[in-house]
């Protein structure tokens, strides 16, 4: 690995592929086994985590268990999503020249931070948090990976005591797992912007692996990654919709259906500006696929035409960058400041009209939204529950962080890290629990 070196004989990312700046850890520790690779470990750490495999209990888009027919018993969940990503991103990464560890690495941890029952509850988790400052599942990651996972402990520089470090991961791992790279109310064009990165808290490692960083960029690994987990879930929420007879095929024909669909992209999945135009033309080119799963009814060789179909979404989403990626950068090596990830507008148009066919024919099903008014009721019930009978109800490591902490406002942060880190179904338990015990106290 060949570095760059400023003037001042500091390392900082540059061009060369990677060097011994990009691969340091917060704490520095010997290989345990050589010819392994800087990257090749944080990919193993963030496999073997706790946190990526509470992902197989929370939820992706819809509850696990609530979904479909009967007979259809494996919906995806927040690992199944992340393993995809990771699958994908590692492969359009080592076309680009990232290291493909790396990317895969970054793509895995992405999610972790997710609380239990998926945007609902991460919006009533925000709730909760609002004063102490709010939570995004991006920036809980970060914390994740930094702190609360536990693989390392260091001696805390002013009192001796043993303090986690998380999994210890390389500046680029951490940064290439960063969607964004700034704190809450700091976005670069809309403050007004639920989505951040790194909470106040954890500033001094962001600050570390953001050293020598354009402000407010995301690294092209990030890029990849984040193009990845768009591609994945787009085409996957899609097909999970087909398969469980939520989506009919024929109605994304209907010019009434096509409405409702263009109203849910333009805002939310699109620049508000897009003219219904764009999203009619990229969902007709879709359409006119020898292997769009026209028809699907859900026999076995409808299966495997959507299975084809979704194989060939994801690569022709992924070809579409790498293509134009290419064409503005050469055959080279791509990698951390060295380039942009470029997704053509039109192929962003296709990928978002997936994203709003689910949304309209899965998310805003009636029985759905049912479901997120209990799950919303959960989550804010637990968190006065543990409120007032903290530390009751938390895990030994979060116990033991929340009767050390300084003051109300950190205590508060320990209780939304409990909450995070619960799936769909412990969360339910220990609200049963708290809630219930909580009453029989009162009584």
């Amino acid at each position: 690995m060949n570095g760059t070196e400023g003037t001042d004989g500091t390392q900082h990312p540059g061009t060369a592929p990677y060097g011994a700046f990009d691969a340091e850890r917060w704490d520095p520790e010997p290989d345990k086994r050589p010819g392994r690779t800087a990257f090749q470990r944080d990919r193993a750490r963030v496999l073997h985590s706790a946190a990526l495999r509470r992902l197989a209990g929370k939820t992706q888009v819809v509850t696990p268990g609530t979904r479909g027919p009967a007979w259809d018993a494996s919906p995806r969940t927040r690992l199944t999503h992340s393993l995809e990503c990771a699958q994908v991103g590692r492969e359009l990464g080592a076309a680009l020249g990232c290291d493909p560890d790396l990317v895969e690495a970054a793509c895995l941890s992405h999610d972790m931070g997710h609380p239990p029952f998926g945007h609902n509850g991460e919006q009533a988790l925000n709730d909760f948090a609002s004063d102490c400052g709010g939570f995004e599942g991006n920036a809980q990651s970060l914390r994740l990976l930094t702190r609360l996972e536990p693989k390392r402990f260091v001696p805390d520089t002013r009192t001796g005591d043993l303090v986690s470090v998380g999994l210890n991961l390389t500046r680029a791992a951490l940064d290439a797992a960063t969607k964004y790279p700034w704190p809450r109310g700091d976005h670069p064009t809309d403050p007004g912007s639920p989505k951040f990165g790194v909470y106040e808290d954890d500033l001094p490692v962001f600050q570390w692996f953001r050293e020598g960083a354009p402000r407010d960029r995301k690294c092209f690994e990030a890029q990849v990654m984040d193009w990845s987990d768009d591609v994945a879930y787009s085409v996957h929420d899609f097909e999970d919709g087909l398969h469980a007879g939520h989506i009919d095929p024929n109605c994304l024909e209907a010019e009434p259906e096509r409405r409702d669909i263009w109203d849910v992209a333009i805002g939310r999945y699109v620049p508000a500006d897009t003219d219904p135009q764009e999203l009619a033309d990229a969902l007709d080119r879709l359409i006119a696929q020898e292997w769009w799963p026209h028809g699907y009814d859900g026999s076995a060789v409808a299966q495997a035409r959507l299975k084809d179909a979704t194989s060939q979404l994801i690569g022709r989403f992924c070809l579409a960058a790498e293509t134009a990626t290419r064409q503005g950068y050469g055959t080279g090596r791509l990698s951390r400041y060295a380039a942009e990830l470029v997704v053509p507008r039109a192929t962003r148009n296709e990928c978002a009209v997936l994203k709003a066919i689910a949304d309209r024919y899965v998310m805003q099903r009636a029985e759905q939204e049912e479901i997120r008014a209990d799950q919303r009721i959960v989550i804010a019930e637990l968190a006065a529950a543990l409120t007032a009978r903290a530390p009751e109800g938390l895990e030994p490591q979060l116990r033991a962080l929340y009767e050390t902490a300084p003051d109300d406002r950190a205590r508060k942060r320990v209780l939304v890290d409990q909450i995070a880190a619960l799936t769909d179904a412990s969360a339910r338990t220990l609200h049963a629990h708290l809630t219930r015990d909580g009453a029989r106290h009162r009584e």
